[in-house]
């Protein structure tokens, strides 16, 4: 089933498939690609917890179990004008989103009441059935985050495949893993088979350790990945957060057309599990949110300072020569550390 919808004011068109996933923005004849979503985000990065017992150290979020749980009816104000603006996919998150206590309500009035496609990221655990069975019947896809040792995450891809749900993985990179992300595209281990995709994610350092960074690799082995992910055999596809734009725009030859920069406070926003907007979860451990009320969202993402403000970080002359300027929009406005380039 398609979705289509044109913005006449805003000069282009968008085109979701809500069993694929598949989108796209289409500008209209004689006008450039939008710089952002003025009706609204396209995307919400909600946190409905910041519960998770792991206690994993490449945990931006500080999540543990002292995390607390957003409640329904705090979700169902984002949802309402979430549904208003035309917000086509949420994308559920935490702490470990499926351990909270309402979860599969939560999958349920999204998709039945609100008409909007949840996706979510497990960190493996609480995949039970009746978790399992919500995801197939309303989610449009589901991730598990990739952490060693990998017999727990094996276990987890397992469950949701052997239902055929859709299931990702988001892999963070970061100076000890990409060793491991090149072997897995050199020699794809056996559990790897029947996942659609993996997603590679930019480690930012922001949270419980800073020093990992995939900028201090040596730019051999960034070289390499980024050759073995160019001139793949795998059956699974391979994706990217925008985080990683600078190095999809300096090492390979990928059409642009094929990834986008940084999408925050242009076409998605974050709003955290204690009701705070940001344009990027990034920003939360050093930024104080602007809290949701009853029908601030709107006006927020289009006049608030914090937005605003992205906004121009992001469409400033950064980096003025730099041939991939208008590729990447200069890279990560918060965590230059992060820019691969």
């Amino acid at each position: 089933m398609l979705h289509i919808k044109h913005f006449a004011n805003e000069h282009y068109t968008t085109v979701f498939n809500l069993h694929t996933g598949f989108f796209a923005r289409i500008e209209e004849q004689g006008f450039l690609e939008p710089k952002w979503s003025q009706h609204g985000p396209e995307l919400m990065d909600i946190s409905i917890t910041g519960w998770c017992d792991r206690n994993c150290l490449i945990c931006y979020r500080n999540s543990s179990t002292k995390g607390k749980h957003i409640s329904l009816a705090n979700y169902e104000i984002i949802m309402k004008q979430a549904a208003a603006m035309g917000v086509l996919q949420v994308a559920l998150g935490g702490g470990n989103p499926n351990q909270h206590p309402k979860f599969a309500e939560i999958l349920k009035l999204t998709r039945e009441k609100y008409g909007i496609i949840p996706s979510y990221t497990s960190n493996g655990r609480g995949l039970f059935s009746d978790v399992i069975k919500a995801s197939c019947k309303y989610c449009g896809a589901v991730a598990v985050s990739a952490y060693s040792p990998y017999n727990e995450f094996e276990a987890a891809l397992k469950k949701l495949i052997n239902v055929g749900m859709k299931t990702n993985i988001h892999f963070v990179l970061d100076s000890l893993s990409i060793g491991t992300a090149i072997s897995w595209l050199k020699e794809p281990p056996p559990f790897l088979s029947g996942v659609n995709a993996i997603i590679f994610l930019n480690y930012k350092p922001i949270g419980r350790q800073t020093s990992k960074q995939l900028s201090s690799v040596n730019k051999k082995d960034l070289e390499c990945f980024f050759e073995l992910v160019q001139n793949r055999e795998q059956s699974f596809r391979i994706g990217f957060d925008s985080c990683m734009v600078s190095g999809l725009a300096y090492f390979t030859n990928i059409k642009p057309s094929f990834y986008d920069a940084c999408e925050a406070a242009r076409f998605s926003m974050f709003i955290s599990e204690d009701m705070r907007m940001y344009p990027c979860s990034f920003m939360e451990p050093t930024k104080v949110g602007v809290p949701v009320n009853d029908g601030n969202i709107l006006d927020t993402w289009q006049n608030s300072n914090m937005f605003r403000e992205f906004r121009e970080k992001l469409f400033a002359d950064n980096c003025p020569d730099c041939s991939h300027r208008k590729i990447c929009l200069g890279g990560c406005p918060i965590c230059k550390s992060v820019n691969l380039c």
